[in-house]
């Protein structure tokens, strides 16, 4: 399938909502979140492959999705590569599905996709052009400030995933997987809607399964990003990686209510 909207760059879809839409208050607010996260405790994995952190608004979870992304700003001198996946919220996907457009765009400026990186998915059938899957998904877009403020320049490779299987992910993962120039951010929040307290027990069980590198006993009720989580996960197995926990809390922690919250967790492999 391809699902092309006619135009050359994808613009923002929740500046102004999901985080600030005007430039200077976008690039203050991640400079606050970054700043306060740089002085977190020091963490065994300095240098991660990969990065899993949350999708909610800044407000909420900034501070978790920060802690991920200051150890990935250690290395801003030689990533040149982001490849980013988050699941599937505003339209029907199956597989994964990356967009036509030659560039993303947030209030703070554009990011030039790596149309050859995406050109070489093209022979799994799994692997769809669909711009109507990216147009108005936060999973991926509220990502992309962070990443614009850390990192000199780099290129991106968005994937929404939805209805595939865990080894499909890793498939991508691993064709993609390059060098030290290459990192991966998979976009995922945890439990939803739970009063505080049984948010917290659910969420620690989320925790330790993603800490085992076994993603088995999850569904898509334990993290909305399930499977690009479990797709990463098999590849850190097969290559060995460490996994390190940066942050785990939910809404009744930051700026909402403690009756229905959302549970974020930020964590590094390398």
């Amino acid at each position: 399938m391809s699902s092309g909207l006619g135009i050359s760059v994808r613009p923002p879809a929740v500046a102004g909502s999901f985080y600030p839409g005007a430039p200077a208050a976008l690039r203050a607010s991640v400079v606050s979140l970054m700043r306060e996260a740089e002085h977190a405790p020091t963490h065994t994995i300095d240098h991660p492959k990969a990065i899993i952190v949350p999708h909610a608004g800044y407000i909420y979870s900034g501070a978790a999705a920060a802690a991920g992304f200051a150890r990935l700003a250690r290395d801003a001198d030689t990533i040149t590569r982001i490849v980013l996946l988050g699941p599937a919220h505003r339209a029907h996907v199956r597989g994964l599905a990356a967009p036509s457009t030659a560039a993303f765009s947030t209030p703070l400026g554009e990011i030039a996709l790596d149309r050859a990186a995406i050109d070489a998915l093209a022979d799994l059938a799994y692997v769809t052009i669909d711009d109507h899957a990216h147009a108005h998904e936060h999973s991926l877009e509220v990502q992309l400030p962070f990443l614009q403020r850390i990192l000199k320049r780099f290129t991106l490779v968005p994937l929404v995933v939805g209805a595939a299987r865990d080894d499909q992910v890793a498939t991508v993962i691993e064709r993609l997987w390059g060098g030290p120039e290459t990192r991966f951010v998979v976009s995922s929040d945890l439990s939803h809607y739970l009063p505080s307290d049984e948010a917290r027990r659910i969420d620690a069980v989320t925790a330790g399964a993603i800490e085992r590198l076994d993603p088995g006993p999850l569904t898509h009720d334990h993290a909305c990003g399930r499977t690009p989580i479990a797709g990463l996960l098999a590849t850190a197995r097969r290559r060995a990686l460490r996994i390190e926990r940066l942050a785990l809390c939910n809404s009744g922690d930051t700026a909402g209510p403690r009756d229905r919250v959302v549970g974020y967790g930020a964590w590094a492999l390398g």
